[in-house]
């Protein structure tokens, strides 16, 4: 055999250091991202089934792009009525409930007491603004079909009316998943350590939103120790009002499925509020602990069954 060029041992020793060097970085890039997904700042993020289309927004955001959603299913409105909604809310207040604004105008809509829209205090709770918009909205002769700015200026009377037009595709990409057409298609993680659940502050959200009606054979029994041991069932009724039947002149059916997702993803959306550390439903499953994980499969956690959330047990008494 022939003695090795020269210079070729040592080619060989660069090219493994470097090849040493390319897997160190990689599994130091994904170490990063499982910490600051796992552990980072709370998030929550929506993504579009296959294109990978995302929209990313701060908790808050999420619990009021919830309500917005809510409300308009409680009023059985079509999916592009939550769409302009929400698009409107991104540009008026980016989905914040502030309480400030030019001259008197206040929370997610920016509505103001003195051009009647309500009290300041009803204006500042998220529900009843959008039930005022949606009033103002399906008012707007074929709203549906009339481009968003258009739709939404009709009832806001913005002096700046082409702004909402900018905010459509991440309130679509957010409609699609608050109304349950997408499934698991939201996700929060970093929440941290939630607050201690409480069950009767989960069914008054739930009602508040939603309406009362919601909630009909709802029950918690024993504690709330485990999952499977006295979990709140949210049950998912195969009819009901939703934004999915608002094309039931179409002739389609509800589609209950649908519906467990609206839910599924309210409680998400709700999780660091009100004490949430896991929602199972329709075969997947997230857990605020493995939150950096998103919906996982899960077993034992049928559609059928309706959307179930394990609470946030209270400390045990020293």
């Amino acid at each position: 055999m022939g003695e090795p060029r020269r210079g070729e041992g040592g080619g060989r020793r660069w090219r493994a250091v470097a090849a040493g060097v390319v897997v160190l970085a990689l599994a130091g890039y994904l170490v990063v991202q499982y910490v600051s997904t796992q552990f980072g700042p709370p998030r929550c993020v929506v993504r579009a089934q296959g294109d990978g289309e995302r929209y990313e927004l701060e908790p808050e955001m999420a619990r009021n792009a919830a309500a917005i959603g809510a409300v308009g299913s409680a009023r059985g409105l079509p999916e592009r009525a939550v769409t302009i909604a929400l698009a409107t809310a991104m540009q008026e207040s980016s989905l914040r409930n502030i309480d400030h604004g030019d001259r008197d105008s206040l929370g997610l809509f920016q509505q103001r007491p003195s051009q009647g829209w309500g009290t300041p205090e009803q204006i500042m709770d998220p529900v009843y603004a959008a039930g005022k918009f949606y009033e103002g909205l399906v008012e707007v002769p074929g709203y549906t079909d009339l481009p968003l700015t258009v739709a939404a200026q009709e009832v806001q009377r913005s002096g700046f009316p082409d702004a909402y037009a900018k905010h459509e595709p991440q309130a679509a990409l957010l409609t699609a998943a608050l109304t349950g057409r997408e499934a698991a298609s939201l996700t929060c993680t970093g929440l941290g350590t939630p607050p201690a659940g409480d069950p009767e502050r989960v069914r008054a959200k739930l009602r508040h939103e939603f309406g009362a009606d919601l909630l009909a054979g709802a029950e918690v029994s024993g504690g709330r120790s485990a999952p499977g041991d006295g979990d709140l069932v949210i049950p998912v009724p195969g009819g009901g009002s939703s934004p999915a039947e608002g094309d039931a002149a179409s002739g389609r059916a509800p589609d209950p499925e649908r519906r467990g997702w609206e839910l599924a993803h309210w409680s998400l959306a709700n999780a660091s509020e009100l004490g949430i550390a896991r929602i199972a439903y329709g075969g997947r499953v997230w857990e605020s602990e493995r939150s950096g994980d998103g919906w996982r499969t899960a077993r034992g956690t049928a559609a059928d069954e309706g959307v179930r959330l394990t609470l946030v047990r209270e400390p045990a008494a020293s």
